[in-house]
């Protein structure tokens, strides 16, 4: 009796253990079906529990979703650069304390060997070829999602809500991303209702120098159809040549337009002010700099666009420019405001403190 009692025991302790084991490989090779950014169809867990980030901007989009606990690894950029202009680093120092991925920057470079260590379920990537992640996801045997923020320095288009949609619903956070892309797009409609009945005859002109393009730049730095412009319908000078995006040009030609307001990217200001040294009969020709209007933004585009910063600069240049429409905004509270609602903090007073923040310049 003795001797079946223990064999009846023996089949069922086998039979549960066996159970669990079929049920823990079920959960581990469930999956459904993606499509990513570049197309390719990739097959990625039910539940991703691990993740890493690789490229421009990448990690940024997880904080954004609120799911930076799930990130195993980060790559050597975000662990190394300065981080104050890039508010999700700013509010997340701890991301710096995990295990390195690659090294990062323009032309990342992720390590295979190292993002096997840190065990991901995902590898998320952005800025990288079809062929670059096929090959990362033959070598590492984790699926690796591509996504994008669309056309570079832009912050309100399909293929960047696409991205957030897609990752949203890997992760778990779809309603994340969905509440995420509703505040860009409010913010996006306040502005414009702010501004959208101004005339243009009655629009002071408008200039932005100092834009950082693959480094640091002067005044003569700028860009054509300047998204925080383009959210306030600011009259940019710059728009008349007729291109989009950045473009360098000549003093002589801002003389020539010679704007009612410059704008200064501070990511750029040490250049202009080394320059004002050197040719300070140059900057006191133009009408900004000689009845004061001249302004301080922070630099967006900084390892791909930091949206928040675009938005907040935004409504600090709608303040200067229609103080009247903007009564009701104190510009870094605004900040403060949408930093709180994409990272998790209010990190304003940091990049601030580092950066210069929104503040009438002076040159001497």
């Amino acid at each position: 009796m003795l001797k079946k009692l223990t064999a009846l025991l023996i089949i069922t302790v086998l039979t549960v253990g066996l159970c669990g084991c079929v049920e823990n490989s079920s959960k581990t090779t469930k999956t459904i079906t993606i499509t990513d950014a570049l197309g390719r169809e990739v097959k990625v867990p039910v539940e991703v529990d691990r993740i890493v980030c690789c490229g421009p901007g990448c990690l940024r989009m997880i904080v954004y979703l609120n799911a930076t606990d799930k990130v195993v690894g980060v790559e050597d950029a975000e662990k190394k650069w300065t981080p104050w202009g890039r508010p999700y680093r700013i509010a997340h120092p701890e991301l710096a304390n995990l295990p390195t991925i690659g090294q990062g920057g323009p032309s990342p470079k992720p390590n295979p060997e190292a993002i096997l260590k840190v065990k991901p379920d995902v590898i998320f990537a952005t800025y990288i070829t079809k062929d670059e992640a096929n090959t990362l996801q033959q070598k590492t045997g984790i699926p690796v999602v591509v996504l994008t923020y669309g056309k570079l320095a832009t912050f309100d288009n399909e293929d960047l809500f696409n991205s957030l949609k897609l990752a949203g619903k890997i992760l778990g956070k779809e309603k994340r991303a969905e509440n995420v892309i509703q505040f860009i797009k409010k913010c996006e409609s306040d502005l414009k209702n702010r501004t959208g009945d101004i005339p243009d005859s009655k629009k002071p002109t408008v200039y932005v120098g100092g834009i950082g393009y693959k480094g640091i730049h002067g005044i003569d730095s700028t860009e054509c159809k300047y998204p925080p412009f383009e959210l306030v319908n600011a009259k940019n000078v710059a728009d008349e040549l007729g291109r989009e995006g950045h473009v360098f040009v000549s003093k002589e030609q801002i003389l020539k337009w010679n704007p009612d307001i410059i704008f200064i990217d501070e990511g750029g200001l040490s250049i202009v002010m080394q320059d004002y040294k050197k040719d300070p009969a140059f900057y006191n020709s133009l009408k900004a700099f000689k009845t004061g209007n001249v302004y301080g933004l922070l630099p967006y585009n900084f390892y791909a666009t930091n949206i928040g910063t675009a938005l907040a600069d935004a409504y600090y240049i709608g303040k200067v420019v229609y103080p009247d429409r903007f009564k009701d905004i104190d510009p870094e509270k605004k900040a403060d405001e949408i930093y709180t609602f994409l990272v998790g903090k209010p990190v304003y007073e940091q990049m601030k403190e580092h950066l210069g923040g929104f503040k009438k310049l002076e040159f001497k």
